[in-house]
């Protein structure tokens, strides 16, 4: 569905680089261009060996305030003030879907998608992590790229699939969504596979110049 690109065709004679199981010394914070920001992720094939859901254990109340990640993203992401009941139950809000133009009220219509899918990170270097890495990874509140609250529909369309199979149904919502991908892949020092990168690249084609921004996760 999607055309290949140069960098897909000189993939063929790459060796494959290892799976980074950390943060790349060469990561550094700040912004770039996702035209940039594609070129610094790694090239790696990828294996889904032994990966199981289970893995990263998610959602977590980490800061011990009563609400857990998912609640986390409702209350940062409600574009009014959400109407939270004991026990941290959020009932009412306002939620923008970006992935398909869909505004929510009630968030029983919503999941939170992890930008990079847990299996697609686990294939894209997760695996070699310690368990508490997986777990910060999959409840990262520190970059409002890592996790959004969208429709339970597009998550779910989406499921484990990478920008070479699935890309949000809203045209208009790309070029975002290819750099929050880019973004959290970045910042957690995960390798792309050829496929995936050619599909990056031809969205940066037209939107080569959007900002990236991320901040290398700290080691767990």
């Amino acid at each position: 569905m999607i055309k290949s690109s140069a960098r897909g065709l000189a993939a063929v004679a790459l060796t494959v680089l290892p799976l980074l199981a950390a943060t790349p010394a060469h990561a550094q914070a700040g912004v770039l261009t996702l035209s940039d920001g594609i070129q610094q992720l790694p090239l790696a094939a990828e294996s889904r060996e032994g990966y199981k859901r289970t893995a990263f254990k998610h959602w977590v109340d980490a800061d011990k305030d009563g609400c857990n990640t998912r609640a986390e993203i409702l209350k940062s992401e409600s574009r009014v003030p959400a109407t939270i009941e004991p026990g941290c139950r959020i009932v009412v809000g306002e939620w923008y879907s970006y992935y398909d133009g869909v505004t929510v009220t009630v968030p029983g219509g919503l999941d939170i998608d992890h930008m990079v899918p847990l299996a697609e990170a686990w294939d894209s270097g997760a695996s070699q992590w310690t368990a508490a890495r997986r777990e910060a990874y999959a409840n990262d509140l520190d970059a409002p790229r890592s996790l959004v609250a969208v429709t339970a529909k597009t998550n779910r369309s989406k499921a484990d699939q990478d920008p070479s199979t699935w890309l949000p149904p809203l045209a208009d919502a790309r070029c975002t969504y290819a750099a929050d991908w880019v973004s959290t892949k970045l910042r957690w020092g995960l390798a792309v596979d050829a496929p995936e990168a050619d599909a990056l690249s031809v969205i940066a084609e037209t939107c080569g110049n959007t900002p990236v921004e991320y901040e290398p996760a700290l080691d767990a």
